[in-house]
């Protein structure tokens, strides 16, 4: 898939959230979310044929969460989703660790070559990282206006998780491994 698609496809349900609340609330940004994301979802899957995990459980979350907020007309669920699908990634790569087993290498695997430890290493990371966010997100939805929470939810946490991301390119540089070349 065109890189310029994906990029559109992996943040235009977030702009859509974002704009819908501020011109028309919380309930309309949620419909606007569940639109987006199955939008994206399936011209993901028409264009690669398959649907990688991580888009698929928070697209799932996004539609049930945001359904219950729709149905219920409460808030409540749209704003605990950031953190229950944090606490999920969390699990899955803690939860992998914990098995001896370094899950991260599968949905990243194809792009970078890295050795043993290196997943385990970015896996564990990026699982308290997920457990941070999860927090982080509960402080602020329980703790702070309406308002803040959404401008947190859509600036706040991508602004730290590039952050993050950046951050662990030392680590995947000193465990790069370099692709054997056959003669």
């Amino acid at each position: 898939m065109d890189s310029r698609l994906r990029f559109f496809l992996d943040f235009s349900p977030l702009l859509g959230f974002f704009l819908a609340y501020r011109f028309s609330g919380l309930l309309a940004a949620t419909a606007v979310l569940i639109v987006c994301t199955l939008i994206s979802l399936g011209v993901t899957y028409v264009q690669e044929k398959r649907v990688a995990m991580m888009p698929l459980i928070s697209g799932v979350s996004v539609t049930l969460l945001g359904g219950l907020t729709l149905f219920l007309q409460d808030e409540y669920f749209i704003k605990i989703k950031p953190t229950l699908v944090n606490l999920v990634f969390a699990s899955i790569l803690l939860g992998g660790l914990y098995f001896r087993k370094s899950l991260f290498k599968y949905v990243l695997g194809h792009a970078f070559q890295l050795t043993d430890e290196g997943w385990r290493q970015l896996s564990f990371r990026w699982g308290v990282f997920f457990v941070f966010l999860a927090g982080l997100n509960e402080c602020i939805w329980r703790n702070f206006p309406t308002d803040f929470w959404v401008n947190f939810k859509v600036f706040g946490m991508l602004t730290l998780t590039l952050a993050f991301t950046f951050a662990q390119l030392p680590l995947i540089k000193r465990c790069w491994v370099e692709e054997k070349k056959t003669p």
